[in-house]
């Protein structure tokens, strides 16, 4: 038989006004499969408003493997998941966020990767849950969320901070997250960790984390800011390309088209059963994501802080 591989494993996930997840999110990590006593879960409290701190206090039971944190210095998740690393005992550090479901078996699957002693971090895949909205139904049909994305990137490959495990010894060679980085501190800890030291990466792709996608035009408009000033802070930190700028012209034309050629076409295609109004309206979404893209790429300004990198002790 062969010997089962369960090293220490920390799990850090930063939590902010995030109360309404507790239940759900301590439900999927009790039901984890690897063993509770070669695990810790770390959560860490980024300076709630509401009752995020007092719900995990409450969940903590001789039985289950819980740590409450609190990071009430840096307004980050980066300087939270910080506060969880340096808290941490296990070998692997393991990161999810709190309104994101791991299934039962996602960290068992995770970790298996660091068998091999090259391989400094494992990307899990993360899926969409099921939505009934527009917006939702687009985001399913693109695998919007999906590490496949990150991974390809053009620069160097990445894993979202919602389903990565990265080794203990990587953060030693390279420090943790820059503290001060509010958005694309995962790209920058993992393109540190491949380009700085011998360290590899595996696609976990049977690792699974379940996310929720964006319902509502103004959620789904900060996430694609996000997306967008993401891009410039790393476009300064690593030299990165930027994405050309969403014009007014282009949007008009590209607009005009929908309207006068496939809004006919496929309402018609729909109407006949051959397609889907999720068809007829892609355009229009497309063209809102590309330009909240462009708007936060070009709004954005790297603060000086952030390119403080903060060491493990």
């Amino acid at each position: 038989m062969a010997e089962q591989f369960e090293p220490l494993v920390s799990v850090v996930i930063p939590i902010y006004n995030g109360e309404a997840d507790v239940p759900d999110l301590l439900e999927c990590l009790r039901s984890q499969t690897y063993p509770h006593n070669r695990v810790e879960y770390i959560v860490v409290d980024n300076n709630s408003r509401d009752r995020t701190l007092d719900k995990l206090n409450a969940a903590k039971t001789p039985d289950f493997p819980l740590k409450p944190l609190s990071e009430n210095q840096i307004q980050s998740s980066y300087a939270a998941r910080n506060t969880g690393i340096r808290a941490a005992q296990g070998d692997i550090i393991a990161f999810t966020d709190a309104d994101c479901r791991p299934q039962k078996d996602w960290l068992e699957k995770l970790i298996q990767t660091f068998k091999k002693p090259e391989i400094g971090l494992s990307i899990g895949e993360i899926i969409g849950l099921t939505g009934n909205s527009l917006l939702e139904r687009h985001a399913t049909r693109h695998e919007v969320l999906s590490q496949k994305h990150t991974l390809a990137h053009s620069f160097c490959p990445y894993g979202q901070t919602a389903n990565l495990a990265v080794r203990r010894q990587a953060f030693e060679k390279v420090g943790l997250f820059r503290p001060y980085l509010t958005t694309g501190g995962d790209a920058d800890m993992c393109w540190r960790i491949l380009r700085e030291t011998d360290y590899q990466y595996e696609f976990s792709a049977d690792a699974i984390a379940l996310h929720r996608h964006r319902a509502t035009w103004d959620e789904l408009q900060r996430q694609w800011q996000r997306y967008g000033r993401s891009n410039r802070y790393l476009h300064e930190l690593h030299g990165v390309d930027l994405m050309r700028d969403a014009t007014w012209s282009e949007i008009g034309y590209r607009g005009l088209r929908w309207l006068l050629k496939e809004v006919p076409v496929k309402s018609a295609k729909t109407l006949l059963g051959r397609a889907s109004w999720l068809d007829v309206m892609q355009t229009p979404i497309d063209l809102f994501t590309f330009r909240a893209r462009s708007q936060g790429q070009k709004q954005a300004q790297l603060p000086e802080a952030a390119r403080e990198i903060v060491g493990l002790s």
